[in-house]
């Protein structure tokens, strides 16, 4: 009876140690550590984000001017119109 409930506390204890439960637990403990992994992480999603946006921004705007060059009458006049809008405020 004993040996049962050993072996079952050990494969308990192990499964505990793969996922690292214990460092979680750690880690709750410290605000301070909280406090920091939040902050970079922030940080990371704001530069992620504004890069992104930059980004697709920009491969839009190329896209747009692309389509005026084509010259299509309605379309063309219409987005180049778009295209100096952002331009002006863009200086």
């Amino acid at each position: 009876m004993f040996r049962k409930i050993s072996k079952k506390i050990d494969k308990l204890n192990n499964k505990l140690e793969d996922t690292r439960i214990f460092e979680i637990l750690a880690l709750l403990e410290n605000k301070k550590q909280i406090f920091i992994r939040n902050l970079i992480s922030g940080i990371g999603k704001g530069l992620g984000i504004g890069i992104g946006f930059y980004l697709i921004t920009a491969v839009l705007i190329y896209v747009l001017q692309y389509i005026v060059r084509l010259n299509i009458p309605v379309v063309g006049k219409y987005i180049s119109d778009i295209i100096d809008i952002v331009e002006i405020n863009r200086r």
